[in-house]
């Protein structure tokens, strides 16, 4: 089975009579206004030359839009905000992404799932949490995985996760569609059967409230404290265990991934995890040498509410600190400044970003769908990281303290590797201080 076409059509052989509509002519806006259904045809071959098999997902958006195609992964709805990913690789960490919570993935690269997956590639810290991501939009259908490291199929392992998964989409009418119009809310839904209740799909995508002021780090955040010694992956030996830790680092998890606590590690730290609600207090009980603010899903002034406060603390402290993501959103608010929600989000995994501290520009790793409001930060705090796609923020600093953070993924996983040595640069804080307490 394969996609054959997706075009205008005023009538289809052998089935009820739909609205079709080309979706390159929708997102530019010279479409039907009223209400559509977007449909992409799945090849088949039957003896009359015209039966079709009936699509078995639906891509249902806040306005009434209805995209069909075919269902993999795990049966059943879910309702999301719907964003595009323009990685062409690593869509496993992608979709074990606690960042993703809430949201629905658009894949740009249309071969999805050509590699499998494995056991390595995970990045939820937290196992026990559900995947927090609601579902992902293919343009192609899966097929047989080719790797040598894969140990199942990409199918399998959605059904497994909960993940709901729609193939056959014109993922790139759909993206220029977010592009102009921001990212919708939405309903995606797999039955085998391929009979729905599209009034029932609707209602709920357009009842659904938004991720603004939605806190979701109680979904992916760890429920105790524990260690961490894993460093990061190197071919053709993969992961190592740490040895020797010279400094002691205390993360607090939002919905902190896997390759945040490597590269922590890596660079000689041991790591100490807390949940989203530890206090100040519990922090430097851990007696650390240094705190890390991880990323995290949702609106960062509704977890703010518990997590700032304790957050002004831990500056107060004097100690290093190091937020990334929505730690680096939260570590704003604390200083003063403050976040809003973004048109279209950004996240892959070649955004440019300049780093003004030294004149470089880096590609990066992004995720989220709130920024900073430079125009907000406070007389003290530096913007030091600026994105060149947009002129967004991403990255502050404590122009007297060593306290930053940045809005970007420096871990990557996936993505370019330009970035690492933001953690060296948290190390270098935290030798530095440790030097001048020794006096």
């Amino acid at each position: 089975m394969g996609i054959t076409e997706c075009r205008r059509r005023n009538w289809v052989p052998n089935s009820a009579r739909l609205d079709y509509i080309d979706l390159t002519r929708f997102a530019s806006g010279r479409g039907s206004s009223h209400t559509t259904n977007w449909v992409c045809r799945l090849s088949t071959t039957t003896s009359d030359g015209w039966t079709q098999t009936p699509t078995t997902a639906r891509l249902v958006l806040a306005d009434g839009t209805v995209i069909a195609g075919h269902g993999l992964g795990a049966t059943g709805s879910a309702v999301g905000e719907l964003c595009f990913n323009t990685a062409m690789t690593g869509y496993q960490e992608i979709l074990t992404d606690p960042s993703y919570a809430g949201q629905v993935i658009t894949f740009t690269f249309p071969h999805i799932g050509n590699v499998g997956v494995n056991d390595e590639d995970i990045e939820t810290s937290n196992l026990a949490a559900t995947s927090g991501v609601k579902g992902c939009v293919l343009r192609a259908t899966i097929t047989e995985p080719s790797n040598y490291r894969a140990m199942r199929d990409f199918d399998d392992w959605l059904k497994e996760r909960g993940i709901i998964a729609i193939a056959g989409v014109d993922t790139r009418a759909l993206t220029a569609r977010i592009r102009s119009k921001g990212m919708p809310n939405c309903v995606i839904a797999h039955e085998p059967s391929g009979e729905f209740n599209l009034d029932k799909l609707k209602a709920e995508a357009a009842e659904f409230a938004g991720l603004e002021g939605m806190d979701l780090v109680p979904d992916v955040t760890t429920g105790q404290s524990y260690t961490w010694d894993e460093n990061r992956w190197v071919w053709p030996t993969g992961y190592s265990r740490q040895e020797n830790p010279q400094f002691h680092v205390v993360a607090l998890d939002f919905g902190l991934k896997r390759n945040i606590l490597r590269c922590l590690a890596n660079t000689g730290c041991k790591v100490t995890v807390l949940p989203a609600t530890a206090t100040a207090e519990d922090v430097m009980a851990r007696k650390p040498d240094g705190i890390f603010l991880s990323n995290g899903p949702g609106d960062p002034a509704a977890t703010g509410k518990y997590a700032v406060p304790q957050i002004k603390k831990l500056i107060d402290t004097g100690l290093p600190l190091f937020g990334i993501c929505l730690g680096h959103q939260m570590l704003a608010l604390a200083l003063g400044a403050t976040t809003k929600k973004m048109h279209q989000g950004h996240h892959g995994a070649n955004h440019p970003v300049k780093d003004f501290t030294t004149g470089k520009v880096e590609i990066t790793s992004m995720n989220h769908g709130f920024t900073v409001d430079a125009d907000t930060l406070p007389a003290g705090v530096e913007e030091t990281h600026v994105s060149l796609f947009d002129g967004s923020n991403c990255g502050i600093a404590l122009k007297d303290q060593p306290v930053f953070s940045v809005q970007y993924h420096p871990e990557a996983s996936p993505g370019p590797q330009d970035s690492h040595y933001l953690f060296e640069r948290f190390l270098e804080a935290i030798r530095e201080r440790a030097t001048v307490t020794a006096k």
